[in-house]
């Protein structure tokens, strides 16, 4: 099969059937002459992403807490040390400032403890709680749970080829969003 473009359109019948190729086809109708692929696969990524985002979240709503405070508290459970904030913020992706004010309200919660470190006042080490840990530990088998039902409906074979071919998108991409062409 070959999209308008000239192009093989992406996955099979059945795929195309999804919100992402309807977007494609509206595109293709307005403007024939572009090349659409990319759209396919990333408009996809993007949609299956905030899909699972979303229903993923319950769990984190349920104990009160956002996405990016799960990651905080996730980066320091699974390195299994002490971090300061700008450790963390390359971790988890975010900018110092989000770090700051969601360690503020998660050592308002009593999930993690800051420290001063002894020989620069301006560095802060932060670590999970008991409570941070236990909270973590009784989240993550709920989400890894959810994860391994909607990843049920591939074979075990395609989840090992869309894991392996996004490892190798992700590995291309990781740190050189700053020089790739805008």
């Amino acid at each position: 099969m070959t999209a308008t473009n000239g192009r093989p359109a992406a996955g099979n019948d059945a795929a195309r059937g999804d919100t992402v190729a309807v977007v494609v086809r509206q595109w293709q109708a307005v403007h024939p002459e572009l090349d659409t692929g990319p759209m396919e696969i990333i408009g996809r990524i993007n949609r299956c992403a905030a899909l699972l985002q979303q229903a993923e979240d319950a769990p984190l709503r349920r104990a009160g807490l956002s996405r990016p405070e799960f990651d905080l508290l996730g980066a320091l459970r699974r390195t299994g040390h002490e971090l300061t904030p700008s450790e963390l913020a390359r971790e988890t992706f975010s900018s110092g400032a989000a770090v700051t004010k969601r360690l503020k309200h998660l050592t308002e919660r009593g999930l993690v403890e800051r420290r001063g470190d002894t020989r620069d006042r301006r560095v802060a080490h932060v670590r999970l709680t008991d409570n941070g840990r236990d909270l973590v530990d009784g989240i993550l088998p709920e989400q890894l749970a959810y994860e391994a039902a909607v990843l049920s409906a591939l074979a075990p074979e395609g989840q090992g080829q869309l894991a392996g071919l996004l490892a190798e998108l992700l590995s291309r991409l990781e740190g050189r969003i700053g020089v790739l062409p805008v």
